[in-house]
């Protein structure tokens, strides 16, 4: 396995100085961001003082530019801070336990957990696959199949976000 934190070198100036930038390329491995929303990203991380030529392109694309050149600025200015992207399957685990996180907080509700994409998710984890398990592949679908159901359904949810929660961190450390 992958070790667990492998975007970038230990006190680099990129891990000190915009974590969100490193969150950022863990989230686009795992099909997460929207390249639309890269160039507001690149924008933040100048503002915050990193500076490479690559990234101030990138700040400078519009929300419309072409996907394809957004996600290659991206990358060519990932690769000039010395941030390396994460095995895409790591990526994708980190996503899941962000998304447990954020439902725990309270800043994700239960149409936020509906998506079909959780279910080609490879866990490694039991508290992965009982939260995995628990996840509706659409939001029509927790009214429909759960029906009066829906507060033990929650209540069980809430459980499985906890542990997986709980468990060590997969993804990046600031």
């Amino acid at each position: 396995m992958a070790a667990i934190d492998d975007t970038s070198e230990t006190g680099s100036p990129v891990r000190s100085s915009y974590p969100p930038l490193v969150e950022a390329a863990w989230l686009y491995q795992a099909d997460q961001v929207c390249p639309e929303d890269l160039p507001m990203t690149a924008a933040q991380a100048l503002a915050m003082g990193l500076d490479t030529p690559t990234l101030c392109e990138l700040a400078g694309l519009p929300r419309h530019a072409d996907p394809r050149d957004i996600r290659d600025i991206f990358e060519q200015a990932l690769e000039e801070l010395g941030i390396t992207l994460p095995d895409h399957h790591l990526a994708r685990r980190y996503a899941l336990r962000r998304l447990a996180t954020g439902f725990t907080a309270g800043d994700v509700d239960l149409a936020g957990l509906a998506s079909e994409e959780w279910s080609e998710i490879e866990v490694e984890t039991a508290e992965e696959q009982a939260f995995v398990a628990l996840l509706p592949p659409c939001a029509c679908c927790i009214e429909f199949t759960l029906g009066l159901d829906k507060a033990a359904w929650e209540a069980q949810l809430q459980i499985a976000a906890c542990a997986l929660v709980s468990q060590p961190t997969v993804g990046p450390r600031f």
